[in-house]
């Protein structure tokens, strides 16, 4: 596949992200091996975001491996977003960050990085939800909406807190936790448009097959271009 051109403006970013369907979390690690193969994968499955979330690495493995992250989404035409570090995001060149509720405010992160990155938000309840609006997050992430190890002292939200997003959040919203291509097809016919995944891909015998199968469930426009 060609290289994909990257859109670097802000509301470019921002129209990408809105197409977006498919967003990875992942380690700069899998099974004590580089992520890179199964970032890779997973791009060539459908996997429009990835990101960076590393809460073990030291500065100088997260960063190397966020160039190497940033080469293979420039490579599939998809987005790469950091978690809780927009120094990190913005050295690797990435398109945005990701910020949880107990990390940096939506409004300092947005002071300190102008308007060129995208600001990612998680959310867990209808009341974040709607303050979230009022932050100029660019999206916000809902759930967990199934029980996940990746964050085990989150109750899991349930399919109630998808549908209120859908009738409600007033940014693209991506539901989280727990979700593989059985409960991807469950949050969509509660109106989910995206989700983002952990294990569902990071784990899978074969990441591409396990994207495209959660995929199928979201419809297969992608950011990079034409189906996959």
């Amino acid at each position: 596949m060609a290289l994909a051109a990257r859109t670097t403006t802000g509301e470019g970013l921002r129209d990408r992200l809105r197409a977006a369907r498919l967003y990875l979390v992942i380690e700069s690690r899998v099974a004590g091996e580089r992520a890179d193969g199964v970032v890779a994968a997973g791009l060539v499955g459908g996997v429009d975001v990835v990101q960076l979330r590393d809460k073990e690495a030291g500065d100088a493995e997260l960063m190397a491996s966020a160039e190497r992250l940033r080469a293979l989404c420039d490579e599939h035409g998809a987005l790469l977003v950091v978690n809780d570090r927009p120094d990190l995001a913005r050295a690797c060149g990435a398109d945005g960050v990701h910020l949880g509720q107990d990390d940096l405010s939506v409004a300092e992160v947005r002071r300190g990085v102008g308007d060129a990155l995208l600001i990612g938000l998680s959310t867990h309840s209808p009341a974040q939800i709607a303050a979230a609006a009022g932050t100029g997050a660019d999206y916000i992430a809902v759930g967990p909406v199934y029980p996940t190890a990746t964050k085990p002292d989150l109750a899991p939200v349930g399919l109630e807190l998808v549908a209120h997003a859908a009738a409600h959040a007033l940014q693209p919203f991506f539901a989280i936790g727990g979700i593989d291509a059985v409960r991807a097809a469950e949050v969509a016919a509660a109106g989910a448009e995206r989700v983002a995944v952990v294990r569902a891909i990071r784990d899978a015998a074969d990441p591409r097959a396990a994207a495209e199968k959660i995929r199928a469930e979201l419809g297969r426009e992608v950011v990079g271009g034409p189906a996959r």
